[in-house]
């Protein structure tokens, strides 16, 4: 069962022997330097949320959500301020393919519709154009490009439902 796991002083290391294959690299960055700009959003009063992906107890993928834009986001597109992003996705070379992608944005949405910063209008992420895999998996759970750029990445959109998140147990508070 795919679950995420707060990233730790435990997991860190297998988190950080997880890689894409050579195809992929210019579409994500390393998880090490993800794992620092965590750490920096986070001493600059911004929020990250670094996060192992794990099929049951193997570590498989990593992903970081965001909320807001940091006092150091000179470029921040208008979109980040004030909503949830999905600011890094990964799944390992070894285990593409096998829907664990999927599974894992499920986990994501769940975590972002617990409102753990609080109540936002939108989810957003950005990807390379080029990168079709990622274009299609982010539609299939209804993005949608809004005509804004991150760099030479574009950016897609979620409307989130605005329904309350009763029933979630949710120790993390921005």
């Amino acid at each position: 069962m795919i679950r995420l796991e707060e990233i730790n002083g435990k997991n860190v290391w297998d988190i950080l022997k997880l890689r894409v294959n050579d195809a992929q690299k210019r579409f994500v960055a390393p998880n090490e330097v993800s794992i620092i700009e965590a750490y920096i959003a986070i001493t600059h009063h911004g929020q990250a949320f670094p996060f192992g992906i794990y099929n049951d107890e193997t570590p498989v993928g990593f992903c970081m959500i965001g909320f807001g834009a940091d006092e150091d986001w000179e470029d921040a597109p208008d979109i980040a301020r004030s909503n949830y992003n999905l600011w890094r996705f990964m799944i390992d070379e070894r285990y593409q393919g096998k829907g664990y992608g999927r599974a894992a944005m499920k986990r994501i949405m769940d975590f972002i519709k617990r409102e753990p910063c609080g109540p936002a209008a939108y989810c957003w992420l950005s990807y390379e154009p080029e990168n079709a895999a990622a274009k299609s998996l982010y539609a299939s759970f209804g993005f949608k490009e809004n005509g804004e750029w991150d760099g030479d990445e574009a950016i897609a959109i979620l409307r989130l439902n605005q329904v309350g998140s009763e029933g979630f147990a949710d120790s993390t508070v921005c």
